[in-house]
């Protein structure tokens, strides 16, 4: 069935309630009722809850074939927490596997072997890459991943969607009660708002940390109530590794120019003004805005209510100048950010649900004046893709992309035209991960367009005396440069989902065929 992107949805997929995308809106005031977890209640007061070793804990929890075990990503490609508790599993012979996890990347490269030996058959995620998006890529998966924006992540387990068996949380520091923090110790990682809703509605909780500390850790990120068991390991994760490439600031030429035009964009809009609101996602070009925000808020005399997204060192300079009033921070893409966490009065960590949940009451994305993202690839209808590369293959991230685009007043991709030989504006993106009904301005390196749908922001940026052109002429200059990619080569083989953060079925990935040499 085709939806309202233009993307055929296999009607196998359309089973259990499921349907095709119809739009941002289509499911507005859905009512629905939470489930629970499956709960256990203590018969005696219980004075520990400590384990001596991750194989005890997954014997204690029940683990078995066919369960989903849920993890969350806030160490990012420094996480050890997935390995460690995988290769117990394997070891232990239990097979078939979903692992639902707020991310996967190339920290976590040797689940692609336990994918292709049966031992893990199902991922569920806001992120793939590395080896597990090459395998997935390349079929070897038994079902379809599912990739779900943040938003929709944990939409789908408050709605009783993805049903957790067991959930491992990799937290900084705990008590041997299970109350937990992502600050302290030695693997601080700043808050665990990705781990909240699986807490909340696993069956079975399992804490595993690298830093004992005294009972009560307070104030919890986790709540002891929502916690099994508690074991203590090692090391948790690298906090090193938490700012990757995509998260540090650009110092490329190229790419400031196009940051620089950004805010020439957003200081054009009626949102610029004294108490608005701020995001920025990862990527060189969008985090680089925040350096010209700030010399541009400083012109105005205006300060910035609050801030949200990857929290960074630019946004909490920022908040140390008096230019930001407030951060809310569902993660921290740096060290200094990670501090500031901890130290910082106005510095504040919620629920990813508070983020970007489309189906709560209240979710900060839809308070947004800005949005400033990245994109793999923009086609003429402002669709954007994040997850699939030029060769088809998943290596991106929904994360809070299409939560933040949906949400906010004005959204704001900024690419280069070009990337290496191939055009990044086209005709037809390989992947729709955010629908262009969300998406307002397009900033290149060669130009800015609008989106029709907003001929209020094309009147403001032209009195500002910017000049803009058409997407159309953007991707008729791209194909000129780099010439007409070649399309790309599929089996008819779904092996990932793309859902919209309603649920509704947005696109889907076929198998690759490989390249004949």
């Amino acid at each position: 069935m085709m939806n309202s992107v233009g993307r055929d949805i296999p009607d196998a997929l359309l089973t259990d309630g499921k349907e095709v995308f119809r739009g941002s809106h289509h499911r507005d005031g859905l009512i629905y009722t939470k489930p629970g977890p499956t709960v256990r209640a203590g018969v005696k007061p219980l004075h520990s809850k400590l384990l001596p070793n991750l194989r005890e804990a997954i014997v204690q929890c029940g683990i078995k074939d066919g369960m989903t075990l849920s993890f969350h990503h806030h160490f990012r490609d420094g996480d050890y927490v997935v390995n460690l508790v995988m290769a117990e599993i394997a070891a232990m012979g239990i097979r078939d596997i979903t692992i639902a996890a707020s991310s996967l990347g190339s920290a976590h490269d040797p689940v692609a072997h336990m994918i292709e030996t049966g031992i893990v058959t199902g991922l569920q995620t806001s992120g793939i890459r590395g080896k597990i998006g090459e395998a997935v890529s390349h079929g070897k998966l038994k079902t379809p991943c599912i990739l779900r924006s943040h938003g929709g992540r944990v939409r789908a387990i408050e709605q009783g969607e993805l049903h957790i068996d067991v959930a491992f949380i990799g937290a900084p520091t705990s008590d041997e009660y299970g109350n937990s923090r992502g600050t302290g110790g030695k693997s601080d990682c700043g808050v665990l708002s990705y781990a909240m809703a699986d807490a909340r509605y696993a069956d079975k909780v399992v804490v595993v940390t690298d830093c004992l500390v005294d009972f009560p850790n307070f104030p919890p990120s986790i709540e002891a109530v929502d916690v099994d068991y508690v074991v203590v390991v090692d090391a948790i994760g690298d906090p090193q590794k938490i700012a990757s490439q995509a998260t540090r600031l650009s110092k490329d030429p190229r790419e400031l120019k196009m940051a620089e035009d950004c805010v020439r964009v957003v200081a054009a809009t009626p949102y610029f003004k004294d108490g608005f609101s701020f995001q920025t996602g990862a990527g060189g070009p969008s985090l680089a805005t925040n350096r010209f925000i700030e010399a541009e808020m400083e012109r105005r005399g205006i300060t910035m209510q609050w801030a949200i997204g990857g929290i960074s060192q630019s946004t909490v300079d920022m908040l140390h100048k008096g230019l930001i009033k407030y951060i809310v921070d569902a993660q921290d893409f740096d060290m200094a950010a990670v501090r500031s966490v901890n130290n910082s009065p106005g510095h504040f960590e919620i629920s990813t649900s508070q983020y970007a949940n489309p189906m709560n009451k209240g979710a900060f994305v839809n308070k947004l004046d800005f949005v400033v993202l990245a994109a793999l690839e923009i086609d003429v209808d402002f669709n954007v893709n994040v997850v699939t590369g030029s060769d088809g293959v998943l290596r991106g991230a929904p994360g809070g992309h299409p939560d933040a685009a949906a949400g906010a007043k004005c959204c704001i991709i900024v690419t280069p035209l070009v990337r290496g030989r191939m055009p990044t504006v086209c005709e037809r993106v390989v992947t729709v991960t955010t629908p262009g009904e969300n998406v307002d301005v397009l900033v290149t390196d060669y130009g800015i367009a609008v989106n029709p749908a907003r001929p209020d922001l094309i009147e403001a940026l032209a009195k500002a005396g910017i000049k803009t052109t058409t997407i159309e002429a953007l991707k008729d200059k791209a194909y000129a440069m780099v010439g007409v990619p070649d399309p790309l080569d599929f089996y008819d083989r779904v092996v990932a989902v793309v859902e919209a953060r309603d649920g509704t079925l947005l696109d889907v990935v076929r198998q690759i065929r490989p390249l004949e040499l």
